[in-house]
């Protein structure tokens, strides 16, 4: 997968919760999500289910939010978000 946030925008961005810078996630943890999505595994912490494809996403600094990154564009909605302990299984 390309970059999909420059550079500058991944240094402004930051989550719209607790305000902790964010990184974008690696492109093998994508693959992951988007298998855990394609099965119908992978919620919004909303408890809805995401039914898009991520073409990235940013991982809070805590680790514990991912936001989405949809069609190269940033979801930086707090109830769109995903748990980032979805990394660690």
């Amino acid at each position: 997968m390309e970059e999909t946030i420059s550079n500058e925008l991944l240094k402004i961005l930051c989550c719209p919760e607790t305000h902790q810078g964010l990184s974008l996630v690696q492109d093998s943890n994508i693959e992951k999500l988007n298998e855990l999505q394609s099965c119908g595994k992978l919620t919004h912490r909303n408890g809805k289910a995401v039914n898009y494809r991520l073409s990235g996403a940013l991982l809070r600094e805590d680790g514990k939010v991912l936001y989405p990154i949809r069609e190269g564009f940033p979801v930086m909605l707090i109830e769109e978000s995903i748990s980032g302990e979805i990394l660690e299984n």
